[in-house]
């Protein structure tokens, strides 16, 4: 059997967010062995090269980039469904797959990465600059203090949803090969799903397709924060309302069909304001304001989010838990076709 039962599969995820929460990707073992999405993104750039060859052409582009994109998808499902038909030879499928859906999240990498955007900071705002720039595609060079911590909030927000919960979301629905199809599909979209005039064709499918997969995740990211803040700030109802509040109301004046509705929860739940102007490739982009409060100063803001970023994601693990053990309690938990 490839596809778990409820049971397996909340075991999987569990085992996958305390193993990544835990350890996060080692530095010494990427370094040697490289990472899934590493391996994914070169397959994806091999096929762009070899295919892309007439970016101007927008019916072929199309079709060339879905062909690539499904591709990709492809071996994504089958190396999913090869880590648990290799579990299963040693009767550890439930541990192969947590270890690598693991991998796929980005819990403690995310919070290292915006938490060095603070440390950056607190010495000066071209150190803050440097770590963001890790972080966004935006051009760093001209902000201030106050712009590169937004930048940080708001890559915090989105990437929760991107990173962590919507993998988590496709790992609960489709086992590991359908964590592994997301990550492809996200990987594609990074890579090729741009508006420049080489990928505007090419990489219509891998955006359109990463965005219809992103829908839930960005939603319930929202939600997530919102309950998170409720549970954490000094005045809880009023913190959940306003993050509520503000992902209703402003999310969708993000130039993005869905990382306006985790940025502009954040944005509500700690009373801040997020978006405006930004540059990306020498292009101006001024993004609707999300949330009523002032824009973020510095460091210290930083430091709020990923307190609530870190409420957010001991939520997640404890209604993962609570599912399982409910499960179990109730005799609905049966590992004996995969057991540990």
């Amino acid at each position: 059997m490839i596809f778990f039962a409820p049971g397996e599969i909340l075991a999987t995820a569990l085992i996958a967010l305390l193993l990544d929460r835990w350890l996060g990707d080692p530095p010494w073992l990427t370094r040697r062995i490289g990472h899934p999405v590493i391996w994914i993104g070169r397959v994806i750039g091999f096929l762009e090269r070899r295919l892309n060859r007439a970016p101007e052409k927008s019916a072929r582009g199309r079709f060339l980039g879905l062909l690539t994109v499904t591709l990709v998808a492809a071996l994504a499902l089958a190396g999913g469904t090869a880590v648990i038909l290799l579990g299963q030879t040693v009767n550890l499928a439930i541990p192969f797959a947590g270890l690598a859906a693991g991998v796929l999240l980005c819990q403690r990498s995310l919070a290292d990465h915006v938490t060095a955007v603070a440390d950056g900071l607190r010495h000066d705002v071209a150190g803050g600059r440097q770590a963001l720039a890790h972080l966004v595609g935006r051009d760093v060079s001209d902000l201030d203090e106050s712009a590169v911590a937004t930048g940080a909030i708001e890559s915090l927000a989105e990437n929760t949803s991107d990173g962590i919960v919507a993998p988590l979301f496709w790992l609960l629905l489709g086992g590991l090969p359908g964590m592994t199809l997301y990550k492809a599909i996200n990987t594609a979209d990074s890579m090729i799903g741009h508006r420049d005039r080489r990928h505007l064709a090419f990489g219509w499918a891998a955006a359109r397709l990463d965005d219809g997969l992103n829908l839930p995740a960005a939603r319930l990211t929202a939600v997530g924060f919102a309950l998170a803040a409720g549970m954490t700030q000094a005045a809880p109802l009023a913190a959940l309302r306003a993050a509520l509040r503000a992902a209703w109301r402003d999310a969708g004046g993000h130039l993005s069909p869905n990382a306006g509705w985790p940025e502009a929860a954040v944005a509500g739940a700690l009373g801040l304001t997020l978006g405006g102007p930004r540059s990306y490739a020498g292009r101006s982009v001024d993004l609707a304001r999300m949330g009523d409060g002032q824009a973020p100063t510095g460091a210290p803001d930083i430091m709020r989010a990923l307190a609530l970023y870190r409420a957010t994601l001991n939520l997640t693990t404890c209604l993962v838990a609570g599912a399982l053990a409910l499960l179990w309690a109730f005799g609905a938990a049966d590992f004996s076709s995969h057991p540990f």
